[in-house]
């Protein structure tokens, strides 16, 4: 799935802080256009989402392709239409978007693009995909996880606009983003206009959290040098790489020049109704699995938890086997007594353990703990893994991040973002201060939202 399937230090406060104010994007947004704003069966967790009260949903929100179907579709009329998406594109009333494009009057639907997963969703993560001829609808379906990741001048021959319609997660390393991303820059490349729907963000637009990206390490799985939680809609991150200078220069793939970024048409597709405020499930919306091991929104909740530190090391997300990703937690040869004291010792703001009991793969209930979200306002949520990464330098022979094969140790600084971390993690193991870790980056977050509001849709 995307993400887990597993050149700036911090050397100084100071630098860090000139380095922040510089501005996460690149150089302040000047000279290009501005984008077009269009108006207009698992067992149940414990609890799948966390406590804080749910605010009532007065007004439903309307997705961006809901928008674009009330205004009969004007932006597409008489055009020749690709479109990528996957199954978690449908409108609020759950019909697919390939199906909405395919029906609607005046719009002629030509092409598919498939992100990782594909354009249904039954494709193994981390396994190429080819390109192949639709059986339901016939069009072609142009794979953006296989030969390419970015659409071909050939893949895009004969479309006057790429309709984009993506659920993201509200996590850096998630792959759609970067999906949306690729597109744009191949669309800004070859004169095709580039029409994002947007979605919200299942976390909603306040939460934002974690290490930001070294410019060194943009790659696939994270494309955008944002914190790890980044608060944004896909929508407002479309806006971000059209109006900030170097957002779409990712080392040994693209490197897209300003004049063509200005020039390059970007049109943005709302949601009406939808706060910053709003988690998904005050949507009114029905989640929709956008990977297999994101299944619902407590997956959602758990994957910027544990994803990372459960990467290198011998803890484990889900027990046993795929019941409840992201949310249940374990180490190999530890006994669960041993972990939950040691994570409680913590006190980290805002979750707790529960033991569970769950059935292994005889149908024997096995004990288990599951990550319980008690406090939405004060959970920071990253800040579990980087405990876990020091924990497991306690509980494995070793240091297992200096122990890691320098391929696994790339793939892991791609998917934390700061390699001077990883260095420090591997340096220092079990002695690691991660306290000073978290508040550094609880400082840059700060920062970051405030510039960020520059390219944000809603209040």
């Amino acid at each position: 799935m995307p993400g887990f399937h597993r050149p700036i230090r911090w050397v100084s406060w100071t630098p860090l802080l000139s380095f922040l104010l510089a501005g996460f994007f690149g150089c302040a947004a000047s000279g290009p256009r501005s984008p077009q704003i269009v108006a207009a069966p698992l067992p149940p967790a414990p609890t799948g989402a966390p406590t804080r009260p749910m605010a009532p949903t007065i007004y439903p929100v309307m997705l961006g392709i809901d928008v674009l179907e009330a205004q009969g579709f004007g932006i597409l009329q008489g055009k020749r239409v690709g479109l990528l998406t996957h199954p978690a594109g449908v409108n609020r009333r759950g019909e697919s978007t390939i199906d909405i494009l395919r029906r609607a009057t005046g719009v002629n639907l030509v092409a598919l693009f498939g992100p990782e997963h594909g354009i249904y969703g039954n494709e193994k993560a981390e396994i190429p995909i080819n390109d192949n001829i639709d059986d339901r609808t016939g069009l072609p379906v142009y794979s953006l996880y296989g030969t390419h990741r970015k659409p071909t001048p050939g893949m895009l021959k004969g479309l006057d606009a790429l309709v984009i319609d993506l659920q993201d997660v509200g996590t850096r390393s998630y792959t759609f983003t970067s999906s949306m991303l690729y597109a744009m820059a191949a669309c800004f490349e070859n004169n095709v206009e580039c029409i994002v729907l947007d979605r919200p963000n299942p976390l909603g637009g306040l939460k934002v959290d974690g290490p930001p990206l070294d410019a060194k390490w943009k790659s696939y799985v994270g494309a955008f040098r944002v914190p790890y939680v980044h608060g944004l809609t896909i929508g407002e991150l479309a806006r971000m790489a059209k109006e900030a200078p170097g957002v779409m220069n990712i080392p040994n793939v693209m490197n897209v020049p300003d004049e063509v970024r200005a020039r390059g048409v970007l049109r943005i597709v709302p949601m009406q109704g939808w706060r910053r405020d709003m988690r998904w499930p005050e949507t009114g919306l029905k989640w929709i699995p956008t990977s297999p091991y994101v299944p619902d929104f407590g997956a959602v909740v758990g994957y910027p938890m544990t994803g990372l530190g459960t990467y290198i090391g011998g803890f484990s997300h889900g027990f046993p086997g795929p019941l409840y990703p992201f949310r249940g937690i374990s180490h190999r040869g530890t006994p669960i007594e041993i972990v939950e004291r040691e994570i409680n010792a913590l006190h980290i703001p805002g979750i707790t353990l529960q033991r569970i009991n769950v059935p292994n793969r005889q149908g024997k209930p096995v004990p288990g703990l599951y990550i319980e979200i008690t406090d939405w306002n004060a959970w920071n949520p990253t800040e579990l893994n980087f405990h876990l990464m020091r924990l497991a330098c306690v509980f494995e022979r070793g240091n297992p991040f200096a122990d890691a094969p320098n391929g696994q140790v790339n793939g892991f600084i791609k998917h934390v973002g700061s390699e001077a971390f990883v260095d420090a993690l591997r340096r220092e193991g079990a002695r690691l201060d991660v306290g000073t870790w978290l508040a550094r980056w609880h400082q840059s977050a700060a920062i970051y939202q405030q510039q960020s509001r520059r390219y944000w849709l809603y209040n």
